[in-house]
């Protein structure tokens, strides 16, 4: 058999099947996404995972098109409401719903929900990008809208796709991921100078010294970059903060206003 044809009509090797089947049994995630990242596969297999991402990136677009200007409030799940960082991300979820915006998370537990029910608390809009996860990740009782992805650059990009500012209380890797996508599509220029705000200095002061000492020391990233972040304990600085940019810079716009076609059932 060709090489050609090997790559066309690849056979997994016992191991790597038991593998993934490993994963499978032990709920780590389904078994067509693990093999989705193990290289190429059957025609057949990727051309139904490009649709299925295409109408999930759809149902994304369609359940969010008409949200009000919203802000990303990135958190950890694994924060429970007993922790000073829970009351924390509970008052600035108030604070941005007072100030006329849609809070907007990953639609979990932590301090993701708290931000959801601090919105809730005052009757703001509250909505969730949730992530099917086989831990942890479970939409929070406080979502007026919220939708679960399968793939976690879907969820990436609906979490950046409608916010004016990025807020990112503590967290592990999922929300480092987040904050240094959205540090990345700035400094690049494929969104706007939206704010992007650490909350907790001392939680936060190992990386910004970090990004201090030796990004920004060794010339890897400019000081624009490393000024682009607001540290804050404060729910109101961060909120003003976020405010003053929307309203001054974007005027709470930045593309044409959604107006709904009765055609499409919307």
């Amino acid at each position: 058999m060709s090489e050609v044809a090997e790559l066309e009509h690849p056979v997994k090797p016992p191991q790597e099947l038991a593998a993934a089947s490993a994963f499978w049994e032990a709920g780590t995630a389904p078994l067509d996404q693990v093999r989705f990242f193990q290289g190429p596969q059957p025609r057949g297999f990727e051309l139904g995972k490009a649709l299925g991402i295409f109408c999930e990136l759809m149902r994304g677009f369609r359940t969010f098109h008409f949200l009000g200007p919203c802000v990303t409030v990135f958190g950890s799940a694994r924060f429970g409401e007993g922790q000073p960082h829970y009351a924390l991300a509970r008052e600035v979820g108030a604070r941005l719903a007072r100030a006329g915006f849609t809070v907007m998370t990953g639609g979990g537990p932590g301090l993701m929900e708290a931000a959801n029910r601090g919105a809730r608390d005052i009757g703001g809009i509250s909505v969730g990008c949730n992530i099917e996860l086989p831990t942890e990740q479970r939409p929070n009782p406080y979502l007026d809208r919220w939708i679960t992805f399968r793939h976690f650059f879907v969820r990436k990009l609906m979490l950046v796709k409608y916010s004016y500012a990025f807020i990112a209380m503590p967290g592990g890797f999922g929300t480092l991921d987040e904050i240094f996508e959205v540090a990345t599509l700035i400094q690049t220029g494929k969104i706007k100078q939206f704010p992007l705000v650490l909350m907790g200095r001392e939680f936060w002061r190992p990386l910004t010294d970090f990004l201090h000492s030796r990004l920004l020391a060794g010339g890897m990233i400019d000081a624009a970059d490393y000024q682009r972040f607001l540290v804050t304990d404060s729910a109101e600085e961060a909120v003003h903060s976020v405010t003053e940019v929307a309203q001054n810079q974007f005027g709470l716009t930045y593309g044409p206003r959604a107006k709904r076609r009765w055609y499409l059932w919307e």
